[in-house]
């Protein structure tokens, strides 16, 4: 909590990212976990967009890409929750439509990402010294409500909703950019595979979608296989499903995976 060196089993890694792979800014946190959450942070405000919105008051009003208070409790969850028994390092990955958050140790056992979205769970605390300590000073409650905070923040402004998931032997969040949010409005895009967003979606592409919930790492060529098409036309719906707004890839081709949009 309070050591004075580098503390190398509490690292985490964060990094400003143009691509998958190319890395623009880069640092590593290893401080006392009070100091940790400040720094984390600062390295993303200093790498997300700010812009100002003139309201005829004296000043002017900031009006960032994502809402920092949801930023600020992702982070403290990441500190707090984390398994620090596990070799693995927690990290933030900026892009420039979304940022990562990774940190070592899946859900508490009894609790499932299902039950977390529809906050049907009793908070159950890892790590209850730290808890304990970061609930002290006032920076968070234990009765478990940050995750609704977090989507009523981001759902507040109409942002696409965070993801959580867990991730190898870890847990991800993942929000998205203000940037996105009002691209190919026209249509609201509905709860149910198969509502209509500009032009109703072919039977192909509503099997790819059911495909692809089942499975969110299944291959093109799986999916070629499964419906019975080739390789390209799949590649040709999955891209009409990306420009409808419906369909994106999170990650690199290779070791990435689906994501639908509700």
């Amino acid at each position: 909590m309070f050591v004075k060196e580098e503390n190398i089993n509490a690292t985490i890694e964060l990094g400003r990212f143009q691509d998958d792979t190319t890395i623009k800014d880069a640092i590593s946190v290893r401080s006392d976990l009070i100091g940790q959450a400040d720094k984390v942070l600062g390295f993303i405000l200093k790498h997300i967009k700010k812009e100002y919105a003139i309201t005829g008051k004296l000043k002017r009003d900031e009006i960032w890409e994502y809402p920092l208070d949801a930023l600020r409790e992702i982070v403290l969850n990441m500190i707090v929750h984390r398994d620090y028994m596990h070799h693995g390092d927690s990290s933030v990955k900026i892009f420039d439509d979304r940022i990562e958050f990774y940190n070592p140790g899946q859900l508490t056992e009894g609790i499932t990402i299902v039950d977390l979205l529809k906050g049907a769970y009793v908070s159950d605390c890892r790590n209850k010294l730290i808890a304990f300590a970061f609930k002290e000073i006032g920076w968070i409650e234990k009765y478990g409500s940050g995750i609704s905070r977090i989507f009523k923040a981001f759902s507040e402004h109409n942002y696409k909703k965070p993801v959580f998931e867990n991730f190898q032997h870890g847990f991800r969040v993942i929000v998205y950019s203000r940037q996105k949010v009002g691209d190919k409005v026209g249509d609201k895009v509905g709860d149910k595979v198969g509502d209509k967003v500009g032009d109703k979606l072919t039977n192909n592409q509503e099997i790819i979608l059911k495909l692809i919930q089942s499975d969110k790492y299944i291959s093109a060529s799986l999916l070629s296989e499964k419906v019975g098409i080739s390789k390209r036309k799949i590649e040709a719906n999955i891209q009409k499903l990306k420009e409808k707004g419906l369909l994106q890839r999170i990650g690199s081709a290779k070791s990435g995976h689906w994501y639908i949009n509700d």
